[in-house]
């Protein structure tokens, strides 16, 4: 019996992706995320850290290519390589996993067959002040055998974790803050290159 696969993301990995998407809130956003397979255990992938990439176009390819260019220049001689990728829709109310998405996932398998795919949860997010809840706002997405992305049920222990127990305790004193007008993703960076993407002071 082959162990099942488990994702564990870092609060600011996390973090950063959700105020990206609060950021654009009536656009679709989407990023990746940076990680390896765990030295001790490889049943587990740890997301070390993420990028936020775009806000708008996300289906253009050129600028694309770019970002996965630099984001892999950059974390490889950190020892670290593309293991995933994240998207929040357009919409509230849509909760279905785009072709956008599905297409960028695949792209990121060839290099990386264990790649994840997160999809937030508008609903689980405005609930989070109330629910007092530890899981991920985000919902998660694997490759099959037959290589169709299938939603992860909660079912019988999760299979994504943060790594922090509090981080949505954090999360929700940024939101409270406006913590996430801070955050620049790649396409801000486009429009203005003082603008790092890579957000080193976001968490000071």
């Amino acid at each position: 019996m082959v162990a099942e696969l488990k994702y564990e993301i870092s609060q600011n990995a996390y973090i950063k992706l959700v105020l990206q998407a609060l950021k654009h809130k009536t656009t679709a956003v989407n990023g990746v995320l940076l990680g390896r397979v765990n030295p001790q255990n490889e049943n587990v992938v740890e997301i070390i850290d993420s990028v936020p990439l775009f806000h708008s176009n996300l289906a253009l390819l050129p600028p694309l290519e770019i970002a996965l260019i630099m984001v892999e220049e950059h974390y490889g001689s950190q020892g670290l390589g593309i293991v995933g990728y994240f998207h929040a829709n357009e919409r509230f109310d849509n909760a279905e996993l785009g072709i956008v998405a599905k297409n960028i996932g695949d792209h990121i398998c060839r290099y990386f067959p264990q790649a994840a795919l997160l999809l937030l949860d508008n609903k689980k997010l405005e609930a989070l002040s109330k629910e007092k809840d530890q899981s991920p706002v985000m919902q998660l997405y694997i490759r099959d055998a037959s290589k169709n992305w299938k939603l992860v049920r909660p079912d019988g222990g999760s299979r994504l974790v943060i790594k922090e127990p509090a981080a949505n305790v954090v999360l929700l004193d940024f939101i409270s803050s406006e913590k996430w007008q801070d955050v620049a993703d790649f396409d801000d960076h486009l429009d203005d290159i003082k603008k790092d993407w890579l957000n080193p002071d976001l968490f000071k």
